[in-house]
């Protein structure tokens, strides 16, 4: 996929994408370029600074969520001013969604805001985190609290990434993709259910990917700065933030995400349409995808002290994203605390 008209820039998936990363910027009126990468994936940082012509400055930085911080934040404002990063320097970030979120914010603050071009390294990064022009890092009172509206010049995919990576770092990504097929309707949704069965070698991750995107993509296109739709992209998240924290990052996110959304189905089922036979397919697809449907290190206390910090507050009180059916997903939904504490309470047991 390139040229994505519902966005207003590229995002190119596909196998050998990294090669392309200096033709891409070139394409966007881009020549100089500085590249920020998470350690853990230097090698693909380098291929990616070697598509350029002559020399490109390279940093790398130990990443990782309890990372994201506004210690690493000013880490990175200081290579940008050593770099001697200006408004014609184009900052190629490279990693996974914490690499986007970090050095995507960055780029959007150094001087008030110089070109970002995304990466992708991670399979959640390329279906989720990197579309749509979130950029934020944590803060001592939650997850994402600083951030900014940013869009890339560009995504870059390259699926070849995935094949190096171990099967539960695939899963990271599992989660959101569940969560775009809630969001999409049954014929994403058995898509997935079908592929569960097989192993990941066997998947057709382009095709995936791209269809992750296309969901996320119509959903931003309709509201960029999240006042409306794109609130139903946090399907699931508020309790997985909240279990994340309490959890103090021991429970990944992706796992978070696949937690969250048993907890969302739960809450949906005392709350609207949301029927039994739906919440019982949504917990046999994360078991099937090997996703935790339960986690016994959550003190339900801590959960909801969490949820207290969370973005989507309006007026002190907490608003949902719930599902009513597959492909029929609503936000804005106030529920009982008692309600929400049990549907944290199951996902304890």
């Amino acid at each position: 996929m390139s040229g994505d008209p519902v966005l207003g820039y590229p995002v190119v998936v596909g196998p050998g994408a990294l090669d392309r990363v200096a033709a891409i910027a070139r394409g966007r009126g881009h020549r100089r370029a500085v590249v920020l990468a998470d350690a853990n994936v230097e090698s693909y940082a380098r291929r990616a600074a070697a598509s350029f012509d002559g020399a490109v400055p390279l940093r790398t930085f130990t990443l990782g969520e309890e990372r994201k911080t506004l210690t690493t934040l000013g880490s990175v404002y200081d290579a940008l001013a050593e770099l001697e990063v200006d408004r014609g320097t184009l900052v190629v970030g490279v990693g996974g969604g914490v690499a986007g979120d970090l050095f995507g914010f960055a780029a959007a603050t150094f001087m008030r805001g110089v070109a970002f071009l995304n990466v992708a390294t991670s399979l959640v990064a390329m279906v989720d985190a990197a579309i749509g022009g979130k950029t934020a890092i944590d803060l001592p009172a939650g997850k994402n609290l600083a951030g900014a509206f940013a869009d890339p010049v560009a995504v870059v995919s390259d699926v070849r990434a995935l094949e190096t990576l171990p099967p539960a770092q695939i899963r990271e990504g599992l989660g959101e993709m569940v969560k775009h097929a809630v969001l999409d309707g049954e014929a994403a949704f058995a898509q997935l259910e079908h592929w569960a069965s097989e192993s990941f070698e066997r998947w057709p991750w382009a095709e995936l990917i791209e269809r992750n995107v296309g969901v996320k993509a119509a959903v931003v296109a309709r509201d960029r700065l999240e006042r409306g739709d794109r609130e139903l992209l946090n399907l699931g998240h508020t309790f997985a933030h909240a279990f994340e924290r309490d959890s103090r990052y021991a429970l990944s996110h992706g796992n978070a995400v696949a937690l969250g959304l048993r907890a969302a189905g739960i809450a949906a089922r005392t709350w609207g349409p949301w029927s039994d036979r739906d919440q019982q397919r949504l917990v046999a697809l994360l078991r099937a995808l090997e996703l935790p449907t339960s986690y016994g290190g959550l003190d339900v206390g801590g959960v909801l002290s969490a949820m207290r910090a969370d973005k989507k507050r309006r007026e002190g009180r907490l608003r949902f994203v719930l599902p009513r059916a597959l492909g029929d997903v609503v936000s804005g939904i106030e529920i009982d605390d008692k309600e929400v504490r049990e549907a944290v309470e199951r996902c304890t047991r």
